[in-house]
């Protein structure tokens, strides 16, 4: 894992309260189409250059740039609403049958 990465964070057209972390420049066509359906039409928030220290509001750089290495992406969601994660796991699913 690198220790620092430029990423883009997009907020969700279709969510509300729902980002995803890339790396700049990211391809979004590349990305799981189920994902891309789910999360609607990127709308770009902002770019940072993030480092595993790096604290953010919900989450850590470290968690952030491992998910970007293992996935080429990070997917935050609404913490108070736990159904919302097993909806939209579901949906994830319906979309890849």
């Amino acid at each position: 894992m690198t220790d620092r990465e430029f990423v883009s964070v997009f907020r969700s057209s279709n969510k509300s309260d729902t980002y995803i972390y890339v790396r700049r420049g990211q391809d979004w066509e590349a990305l799981p189409d189920a994902l891309r359906q789910v999360f609607g039409a990127p709308v770009h928030s902002m770019d940072l250059l993030l480092t595993r220290e790096k604290k953010l509001a919900r989450t850590t750089g470290e968690e952030v740039l491992a998910s970007i290495e293992e996935k080429d992406f990070y997917l935050q969601m609404p913490e108070e609403q736990e159904t919302y994660i097993v909806d939209f796991k579901r949906k994830i699913e319906q979309h890849r049958k």
